[in-house]
Order: C-alpha cells, then structure tokens, then sequence
C-alpha cells in the first residue's frame, strides 16, 4: 500500500515563510522508518501496511508539532493489499507505456487490465 502525505506549518518565523527546516525534521522520521520511501517537492510517499506506515505519519507529523503550534497534513493512499514494489512499480508501467506507445482502452483503463492512476510530473 502506497501512503502519500504532506505535512507542513502552517505558520513560521522565517522572514521568507520557508518552510524547509519543519519539513525536513518530517522527512528525517520517514527515513529513519526503514519503509521504502521517496520525498519529492510536494509529498512523501512511503510504502508499507497500515500498521508500519501510520505511526511514521504521525511522528512526521508531531516533528513538525515540535516548531509549530498549527500543522497542516494531507494524506492519500493506494490501498491494494497484497501488492508490494508499487513505489516504484506503477510509475515504470506508465514510462513503459510512453517508450513503447502503449494506449488505453476507450473505458478510460488499460488494455492489460491495470488500473493505475496516471499522475503527470
């Protein structure tokens, strides 16, 4: 299962209002998890069951706590039990998509069956 989550101040006392610092103390716990992982300039995704991924969540969460006494968090999950590898799994299969032109079918799905969310980066 695919955990995505963003989790920033909503008030700091940077002149500039960086966020970085309070983000960065967030993505220390996530790597310090163990779980797969990947940051990027808008969410983390972490990758794991309920019961690995939601206590990093919080931590993530109550690090950013720590410099801020209001926090903003946005979470969104790809629950597929049983599926494992998807962090990187799903982006591939949409890159082999585009390398090899591969189409959808006209019902808005694939033509092998996979459903996965196509996201534009």
């Amino acid at each position: 299962m695919l955990f995505a989550f963003s989790v920033a101040p909503t008030t700091t006392e940077d002149a500039t209002a960086s966020m970085s610092e309070a983000v960065a103390e967030a993505v220390r716990v996530v790597r310090a998890s163990g779980l797969p992982h990947e940051t990027t300039s808008m969410f983390t995704t972490i990758e794991g069951d309920w019961d690995e991924v939601m206590p990093v969540i919080r931590a993530a969460t109550d690090a950013v706590l720590a410099v801020s006494p209001r926090v903003s968090l946005v979470l969104k999950a790809d629950l597929r039990p049983g599926r494992s590898g998807e962090l990187r799994g799903k982006v591939d299969r949409v890159e082999h998509r585009l390398q090899h032109g591969l189409a959808a079918d006209p019902g808005g799905g694939t033509t092998d069956g996979d459903d996965d969310e196509v996201v534009a980066s």
